[in-house]
């Protein structure tokens, strides 16, 4: 089998585009996906890792327990197709599990995603791997032309879903839909209302790896926009909002300062946040009540201390 890597280049003018209409918005807000430049990468897998961020081990601990009934309720399938594959680590189980011909990974971090996908073709020698570099929430129908025909899975673990609004979530579950065809199916992993206290501590670990994340946007800034942001006048500020229903993930200005960005000039007074996240919790047929606007019919699900893997089709 082969090997496919394209790089769809990250168009420079989304990013000054997005980041100087954000910060002209009241409030002020950055869209996520622009944490993963590579120490960004790097630094989100080293937040998987803190034990207060247990989403990740609960949500392998799930798959590994339940393979054997997640794969049969999927049967047989041609193609898994995971957007924001990351590290590619995921997919192992599902691969070992499903045995299809061809995987498909999409992530907006080209390099690091065609080091993490090659091995996959390696230690998997009758599976063909196409990784795609490219900002799939902007360009998810360019990866069309990349698949085979044939039964397909989209997975979509990690709870990557919260990030998203609800009406933003079900339009790119519909996307998803049209990706997978009429027969294909959505393997997707949300995390689940629980203790805020847990949740909180879950993006305020001790390490201040979640802190060096979030601020790390505004390094990157700096270095793509030609932006002065200094880093030691703004804190990583995450709380859990209950009447939403999400952990919103800020930068509090700690002073009264004036920020270039690409040639413009914004103000933040002192206490004025910059939003650059959120991450939605749901109860089960919440997020289902989603999914079937999408036009997913839920075919099963499985919970296990409160992460939850729906599967639709």
């Amino acid at each position: 089998m082969v090997f496919t890597f394209k790089n769809f280049p990250a168009d420079r003018d989304d990013l000054r585009v997005d980041v100087l209409s954000g910060l002209a918005a009241c409030p002020k807000s950055i869209p996520p996906k622009y944490f993963y430049d590579e120490l960004g990468c790097r630094l989100f897998e080293a937040i998987c890792a803190q034990p207060e961020y247990v989403l990740c081990r609960t949500e392998q601990a799930l798959m590994t327990s339940r393979l054997s009934d997640i794969a049969a309720a999927i049967g047989p399938v041609d193609c898994i197709i995971e957007p924001g594959a990351g590290d590619c680590a995921k997919v192992r189980l599902l691969l070992d599990a499903l045995h299809p011909t061809h995987l498909a990974v999409l992530d907006i971090a080209g390099a690091p995603l065609a080091a993490a996908a090659e091995p996959l073709y390696r230690d998997y020698p009758d599976l063909g791997v196409t990784a795609l570099g490219m900002d799939f929430i902007h360009d998810l129908e360019a990866a069309a032309p990349y698949l085979p025909t044939g039964r397909r899975l989209v997975y979509y673990p990690g709870s990557s879903i919260g990030n998203f609004p609800p009406d933003a979530a079900a339009t790119l579950l519909a996307r998803f839909r049209r990706l997978a065809g009429t027969e294909g199916q959505l393997l997707i992993g949300f995390d689940l209302k629980k203790d805020p206290q847990q949740l909180h501590r879950a993006y305020n670990d001790a390490a201040g790896v979640t802190a060096a994340f979030n601020l790390n946007l505004l390094e990157r800034l700096n270095r793509e926009l030609n932006a002065d942001f200094d880093p030691s006048r703004f804190r990583h500020y995450a709380f859990y909002n209950p009447a939403a229903g999400r952990i919103e993930m800020h930068l509090v200005s700690l002073a009264e300062q004036d920020v270039a960005v690409a040639g413009q000039n914004f103000h933040f007074a002192l206490g004025e946040t910059l939003h650059t996240e959120h991450s939605y919790k749901f109860r089960c047929d919440e997020f289902s009540a989603i999914a079937k606007t999408a036009g997913w019919p839920l075919k099963a699900e499985w919970e296990h201390d409160g992460f939850a893997i729906q599967l639709y089709g």
